[in-house]
């Protein structure tokens, strides 16, 4: 079935239009009138939590954790504390697993209806669960994990650890083999943009919207650094230098691996268009596939961007200095994406930093 045209409608409007068919639907006993009103009521705070003025499709994984925690922080005026609980109960935890069900079933219809692109739900990190309520899902890989697939965009990129030419002889680019069930553009090696794309969310941390949007006039050099001047949320801009594997992947993919286009986007689709927010998760699947079996696991953009935080910060790299990579305006904020690491305690305290060398008498 071909999709809907995307309508970008704000977040009240698409709740209102939503609502409006979820009461419809008690008319022909599809609902009853108690749960039409649940969901009425979840919507109404979804929108309190985001702001009705937001675009719908604007809102990201990292957006719908933030409205699921913050609603799991409310005081439910409903439940009265109990012996040993601060005054103001939160929300318990059955009624965050039905908030996260009823923000999932706008979100289910807002892709039906082509109010967004892509259902940031499947990128939410926070899962629902009826005993301890809304928690965080562990989502960085580990190191193995994380060096797989590094590994294997560096072998598609031509990097130190890979093999890949991007260039023939004679340095004219090699022409990209058939892909499944499509003929790729002559004029583009997608392999090496694929192999682009995940060592920039691996090492960087972009948000993919952030990825998908940036041109190719947003890269720059200064004093022989590669940089990247991202266009984060709330129209704040970050310049953050390249790794020197990553600078090398991009350059090579700028003089032979991407089509010659009007269009000013880095990244383009074997259609020659700028590459959309849902193609990415079928970037990463596709160099996961060349992973060895025991160091690969599934991941989401939103997972890799979990991922370079958590080693940035694991490798004791400035905490300032990881939010601003990031692109987070408070330092509370990394909280949510330092993930616990298998080990990293018995590490920690083999290398106590009170015990190293001699002690002097």
């Amino acid at each position: 079935m071909r999709p809907a045209d995307l309508n970008r409608l704000s977040v009240g409007e698409s709740a209102d239009r939503y609502v409006e068919l979820v009461r419809a639907k008690t008319l022909t006993g599809a609902l009853s009138v108690s749960t039409a009103e649940v969901y009425a009521r979840d919507v109404a705070t979804f929108v309190d939590l985001v702001g009705e003025e937001v675009v719908l499709d604007d809102l990201t994984g990292e957006d719908v954790d933030a409205v699921l925690l913050a609603f799991a922080r409310k005081p439910d005026g409903r439940r009265r504390s109990q012996p040993g609980e601060q005054a103001g109960a939160t929300q318990s935890a059955s009624s965050q697993a039905r908030f996260r069900r009823s923000i999932s079933a706008l979100f289910k219809h807002a892709v039906l209806a082509g109010w967004v692109q892509v259902n940031p739900m499947a990128m939410a990190t926070v899962t629902a669960r009826e005993r301890g309520g809304l928690r965080p899902e562990r989502r960085a890989l580990t190191r193995e994990q994380a060096r797989g697939l590094i590994g294997a965009a560096r072998e598609l990129g031509g990097g130190p650890d890979g093999g890949a030419a991007v260039a023939g002889a004679s340095g004219a680019p090699v022409a990209p083999v058939a892909g499944a069930g499509r003929v790729r553009r002559r004029d583009q090696d997608t392999e090496l943009r694929d192999g682009l794309i995940v060592l920039m969310l691996s090492t960087m941390g972009p948000r993919v919207s952030e990825l998908v949007r940036a041109n190719v006039e947003d890269f720059y050099t200064n004093d022989g650094v590669r940089y990247w001047r991202i266009f984060g949320k709330g129209g704040k801009t970050r310049d953050v230098p390249l790794p020197g594997d990553v600078a090398l992947v991009l350059e090579a993919y700028l003089l032979h691996g991407r089509m010659a286009s009007a269009d000013k986007a880095l990244l383009l689709s074997w259609r020659g268009r700028r590459l959309a927010r849902g193609d990415v998760q079928a970037v990463i699947d596709r160099v996961q596939r060349r992973v060895d079996p025991d160091r690969r696991r599934s991941v989401t953009p939103h997972g890799l961007r979990h991922t370079t935080a958590t080693h940035l910060l694991a490798d004791a790299v400035d905490m300032d200095a990881v939010r601003r990579v990031l692109g987070h305006s408070d330092l509370a904020t990394l909280g949510r994406y330092r993930d616990e690491l298998p080990g990293e305690l018995e590490v920690a305290m083999r290398s106590h930093p009170l015990l190293r060398g001699p002690v002097s008498s």
